[in-house]
């Protein structure tokens, strides 16, 4: 079986759990299917501007036929020039929340109650929270990824973890994987060696 390096993360079982609860009444109310939106930002690896943006915006609006609700995240390294754009394009339709950057975050709880998720290219910590949930993964831009960064999406679209975002989608349509979380394996794999050296690490 082909090996898929992800990101580390804390996001497992235990806690898409604790967050479905924490944020049950946020969330349980919305219209569903719900499709979660996490937008990054362009690195040396995965160069884009506004023409993705655009892009993106005209895809979220075809595909918000055959949604119930959408909610859109930014990173701190969206651009300005990006993140205006998908306000201009999409925040006054009353399908759509866009997050304001205000406190309390509710990345958890978007992991937790998302039935799909449409994540940009270039973050693989956002990409790889989202492939542990075992829900549908559509990744915009990984076209413009180069290196190491390309590799990771050939090798999630090969196992079918994740497909690429075309704005065609139908959202409601569900399907899924065993969950990533390399974080676990990871830490087994440390047991393990500690073991054949008559050490373990105490609970």
């Amino acid at each position: 079986m082909q090996t898929v390096c992800v990101s580390l993360h804390q996001i497992d079982f235990a806690a898409l759990h604790s967050a479905s609860s924490t944020w049950h009444d946020e969330f349980a109310p919305l219209p569903k299917p719900l499709p979660v939106v996490n937008i990054g930002g362009p690195t040396c690896r995965c160069r884009y501007g506004t023409e993705l943006a655009q892009q993106l915006s005209a895809f979220l609006t075809n595909v918000l036929v055959n949604s119930g609700s959408v909610r859109i995240s930014f990173s701190n390294r969206t651009p300005k020039k990006v993140s205006n754009i998908i306000i201009k394009e999409l925040a006054n339709n009353p399908k759509v929340y866009i997050w304001d950057g205000e406190e309390p975050n509710p990345y958890t709880g978007q992991l937790a109650w998302a039935d799909a998720f449409v994540v940009t290219a270039d973050s693989v910590s956002m990409i790889s929270e989202a492939c542990s949930t075992g829900k549908p993964v559509y990744v915009m831009g990984s076209e413009r990824c180069t290196w190491k960064l390309a590799d990771f999406h050939k090798s999630l679209r090969e196992r079918g973890v994740v497909r690429p975002f075309t704005g065609s989608e139908d959202i409601s349509e569900s399907w899924s994987y065993p969950p990533l979380n390399d974080t676990a394996e990871v830490a087994r794999r440390v047991h393990d060696m500690l073991a054949e050296r008559g050490l373990r690490v105490r609970p």
